[in-house]
């Protein structure tokens, strides 16, 4: 099986292309940046009072790409070497993939589908600052992902 997004070439291009998105629906606000130290990218906009703060791992993607093409001592490449290419490859579909959940998403709106709330909210912001699905998992004492209940 093939990894999707795994022969996205442009991650520049896929940025500007989620900012031309993102303007032509009204938002006020865009940017989009790499946390290093995490591993994934963040992207951040503002449509009318609502502001939405997404994080998508590259780390993540990385780590699965390297499962579907694992290094081998016949790679012409050191298991360093094939790291990098790894986490070159989840910088480079990572961009990609937003591009194309946001346009998913904003899609649906625009058409009637489910209002803005229901497309966002667990990316909206609350009062402290933080998204509202880490909001409401410490409210409602939620396991973290892939903890035992």
């Amino acid at each position: 099986m093939t990894l999707p997004y795994a022969t996205a070439s442009s991650g520049a291009r896929a940025i500007a292309q989620v900012e031309s998105i993102l303007k032509k629906f009204g938002c006020s606000s865009f940017g989009m940046m790499s946390d290093w130290d995490r591993g994934c990218q963040i992207v951040q906009f503002q449509w009318r009072d609502r502001r939405i703060h997404l994080e998508a791992s590259w780390r993540g993607y990385a780590e699965r790409w390297l499962k579907e093409n694992p290094w081998t001592a016949h790679r012409r490449k050191t298991r360093q070497e094939w790291e990098i290419i790894a986490r070159r490859k989840g910088e480079m579909a990572v961009p990609s993939i937003l591009r194309d959940w946001i346009k998913g998403q904003i899609t649906a709106v625009e058409i009637g589908l489910m209002p803005f709330e229901h497309a966002f909210m667990p990316h909206m912001l609350a009062a402290d600052g933080r998204p509202l699905v880490e909001h409401m998992r410490q409210v409602l004492k939620l396991p973290a992902p892939g903890a035992n209940p």
